[in-house]
């Protein structure tokens, strides 16, 4: 992905979050893969030109990281604001125990 689709960086972890969820959905749903990828350009978008839209929660995260639902699907961007461009350091499923995964960030 190009940066000019994706005005923030990607950790490794991300990445590897991305490519993980993309091909989970490409296998029931191409179509889907795609607008998932379509969501997250726009959360990047959104998170490069505001970096502060998303939410703090220190009960999971240390300040300065942030929370933004991917809207359309039940994930969230992790990301720390604190940079130019903001550094995703996770994509995730909202189900998950998001303090247990994120506890060594």
């Amino acid at each position: 992905m190009s940066s000019a689709e994706f005005p923030a960086e990607f950790s490794p972890a991300a990445e590897r979050d991305l490519l993980e969820i993309v091909e989970w959905i490409a296998s029931d749903n191409p179509i889907a893969a795609r607008g998932f990828v379509a969501a997250l350009e726009k959360a990047a978008r959104v998170i490069g030109e505001h970096p502060e839209i998303g939410t703090s929660k220190p009960d999971t995260a240390s300040p300065p990281i942030r929370f933004l639902p991917l809207r359309g699907f039940p994930h969230v961007v992790v990301y720390t604001p604190d940079r130019a461009p903001p550094l995703f350091l996770r994509i995730l499923h909202g189900a998950r125990d998001l303090p247990e995964v994120l506890r060594d960030i």
